[in-house]
């Protein structure tokens, strides 16, 4: 399908830097009431914005418990660490949250780059950032196989080794998704272009468009229409029809999380003035915006989402 004709979507991450697992599944309910596309959670030990030894709650078991009270959006992990966790381990959780969601989970994979928590809790965090990406093109290889139903009988690769591995019970989708975060323009998006069927990154629209190009190139190296992979975008916002609120809530949000500063990428307004400022992206092929939303989680902004999602569809 070509990128201009995928549906416009709306999701958000719930930052899990927090201690109280009641918010975070307000949040989560309030969002599925909405009418939210998609939910992600970070798959991270430590918190990654602010001091690391703020409180910070575990990704896949909170989408696990999301899966139990929400009913319409997508549920993954922006994304999730290779690095954690063998692939055949990972298959396993993902397939898992997959039945627990009724056929709603995205397997979200990435390198890892956040060596602290790797030292804090003797994590391997390999030789180097080439070295975990090489992994990470190895795993999500291997992700695939057992997904599509592969009886894997032996593997013998760099760093995995299988003997007859296969995943049953199958996922509930025939083709569990699997998303790709990282703008690496030799080996994450090469992976990207080989395996993913999603694709996450962020910055300003040159930016972007020109990972974008680099994308298409490896795409082609392989023989495959780069169409076929949905682009996702991450984006800051807080919706009210008053900038100057909005921006006040955004600043109690980054104060809260240990990272008081403002940024030039946080769009602070009514639905109107935010789809203005994404729809460039959209027309470029970036269909789905995955919206940072911060505790406290942003009860107006997360009811409001759909308004924009709306004005940019038209």
């Amino acid at each position: 399908m070509p990128a201009s004709r995928h549906p416009i979507r709306i999701g958000a991450i719930l930052w899990p830097q927090t201690d109280s697992w009641p918010d975070l599944r307000e949040a989560a309910v309030r969002a599925d009431r909405a009418g939210l596309d998609s939910l992600w959670s970070w798959d991270h030990l430590n918190a990654i914005v602010g001091p690391p030894e703020q409180p910070i709650l575990e990704g896949w078991t909170a989408l696990a418990a999301w899966s139990q009270v929400t009913s319409r959006p997508r549920l993954g992990l922006m994304v999730g660490a290779n690095t954690f966790r063998n692939p055949g381990l990972t298959v396993k959780m993902a397939t898992t949250l997959d039945h627990l969601s009724g056929g709603r989970a995205v397997l979200g994979l990435g390198g890892a780059w956040f060596e602290r928590e790797h030292e804090a809790f003797g994590i391997d965090f390999r030789s180097g950032f080439g070295e975990r990406l090489d992994a990470l093109d190895e795993a999500v290889m291997l992700s695939r196989r057992l997904l599509d139903g592969e009886r894997i009988e032996r593997h013998d690769g760099r760093f995995y080794q299988f003997r007859d591995a296969l995943c049953e019970p199958r996922p509930v989708q025939a083709h569990l998704p699997i998303l790709i975060g990282g703008s690496g323009p030799k080996k994450t998006l090469r992976t990207a272009a080989r395996y993913a069927d999603m694709w996450d990154t962020g910055g300003t629209l040159e930016e972007v468009s020109a990972q974008y190009e680099i994308l298409k190139g490896h795409c082609a190296d392989i023989g495959r229409d780069p169409d076929e992979i949905e682009r996702t975008l991450g984006v800051s916002v807080v919706v009210r029809d008053d900038p100057a609120e909005a921006a006040e809530v955004l600043a109690r949000q980054r104060a809260a999380n240990g990272s008081p500063g403002a940024d030039d990428g946080d769009l602070c307004g009514p639905p109107a003035f935010i789809a203005d400022r994404l729809r460039p992206y959209a027309q470029a092929g970036w269909r789905h915006f995955i919206v940072d939303l911060r505790r406290p989680y942003d009860a107006e902004t997360i009811d409001r989402l759909p308004e924009v999602r709306a004005l940019l569809a038209d």
